[in-house]
C-alpha cells in the first residue's frame, strides 16, 4: 500500500481527514519555499488581521470580519490554505484563531502557525507555546511604541525570552528606519516582518507632511519602496506584510497581481510575504496562491 493511501485509509478508520502533505500535491499547487530556523515556509503566508478582525479599514469592515471568521469558517480556511499549496499561517494570538488551529490539527492539518505577539498583560506566554508556533514574532505595533520611547532592551528581553522556549524569534516593524537600526545594531532576532506602509507614524509628523490629521490610517504610495529597499539590505529573511495595502489595492484583478509583481521583484530570495484573506466575495486563497505560483519562482 503506496504512504498516501495509507494515509486515507487510517483517516478512514479515524474518522479524521489527512492532509497531504507538500510533496504530494499536485505540481500545479506546489508554492515555492524559504527558510525559517529549521522550517521550509512557502514564499507566500496566509495571514491573520481578516480572522481577528483587524480590517485597517472601517469599523463596519471590521464587525463583517469578526461574523465572518467563526471558528467553523477558520477550521476550513485554515484547511484550504493547505489544499491550494500554503503550508504556513501567521496570526496575533487571539482565542478564535487558537481554537480554529486546535480544530484544524484535529482533522489532519499540518499547517506551520506563526503567532504575532509581544508582552500583554491580557496575554499568557504559555499560552501562546500551547498553540505549538513554528515561531514567534514580537508585535510591529509595540515594536515601534518601544523604539519610538527610547525601549529597545524590551524587544530583547522577548527575543531572548522566545528563544529561551526554543523557537525562532521575529521582530516586526512598519518603520524602514527602525528595521534598518535593529538590522545595523545586530540583534538577536532570527529574521524580520517588515509592513510595506508605515501605518505608526506619529501624528506630528503626519501633519507636517499633510498640513491637517488624517481620518484613519494613513497609506502613501512610495511607502513599499521605502521599505522593501530595507529588506533587501538586510541579511536575515524578511516577510514582507500589507502588500496589498490593506485591501487599498483590491480594486480590480489587475491592480492585486501587480503588487503580488512588484512585491516579489524587490524581496530577496530568501524573502516571503503574509497576506490576509477574506474569502467572502471570491476564493482569495486560491486567487492569491496562484499569483504567487506566477511571481514567486526562485531561480
Amino acid at each position: 500500500m503506496s504512504m498516501t493511501k495509507r494515509r486515507t485509509f487510517l483517516a478512514g478508520m479515524s474518522g479524521a481527514a489527512i492532509l497531504p502533505a507538500a510533496a504530494e500535491l499536485p505540481a500545479g499547487k506546489i508554492l515555492p519555499t524559504i527558510k525559517l530556523g529549521d522550517k521550509q515556509v512557502t514564499r507566500l503566508i496566509a495571514g491573520g488581521n481578516p480572522i481577528a478582525g483587524f480590517s485597517h479599514s472601517t469599523q463596519r469592515l471590521t464587525e463583517l470580519m469578526l461574523r465572518y471568521f467563526t471558528v467553523e469558517r477558520t477550521t476550513e480556511f485554515i484547511l484550504h490554505c493547505e489544499e491550494e499549496g500554503i503550508t504556513t499561517w501567521q496570526c496575533s494570538y487571539q482565542l478564535v484563531g487558537r481554537d480554529a488551529l486546535r480544530a484544524a490539527r484535529e482533522r489532519g492539518s499540518r499547517i506551520q502557525y506563526i503567532c504575532l505577539t509581544a508582552d500583554r498583560p491580557n496575554i499568557k506566554f504559555q499560552d501562546v507555546l500551547d498553540t505549538k508556533p513554528i515561531a514567534i514574532v514580537h508585535h510591529g505595533s509595540d515594536t515601534d511604541r518601544l523604539m519610538r520611547a527610547g525601549q529597545p532592551g524590551k524587544i530583547q528581553d522577548f527575543v531572548k525570552k522566545i528563544h529561551d522556549a526554543g523557537l525562532p524569534a521575529g521582530i516586526s516593524t512598519h518603520n524602514p528606519d527602525y528595521l534598518a537600526r535593529i538590522e545595523d545594531s545586530g540583534w538577536d532576532n532570527d529574521f524580520y516582518m517588515a509592513c510595506c506602509y508605515n501605518l505608526t507614524r506619529p501624528s506630528e509628523e503626519i501633519r507636517a507632511r499633510m498640513g491637517d490629521d488624517l481620518l484613519g490610517e494613513t497609506y502613501l504610495a512610495s511607502d513599499p519602496a521605502k521599505m522593501l529597499a530595507r529588506v533587501r539590505q538586510v541579511r536575515k529573511p524578511c516577510l514582507a506584510f500589507k502588500i496589498l495595502a490593506a485591501g487599498r489595492l483590491c480594486n480590480n484583478k489587475a491592480s492585486v497581481e501587480k503588487a503580488f509583481q512588484f512585491a516579489y521583484a524587490n524581496i530577496k530570495p530568501a524573502d516571503g510575504t503574509i497576506v490576509g484573506m477574506f474569502p467572502i466575495l471570491s476564493d482569495e486563497v486560491r486567487e492569491d496562491a496562484d499569483l504567487a505560483r506566477k511571481y514567486a519562482k526562485l531561480g
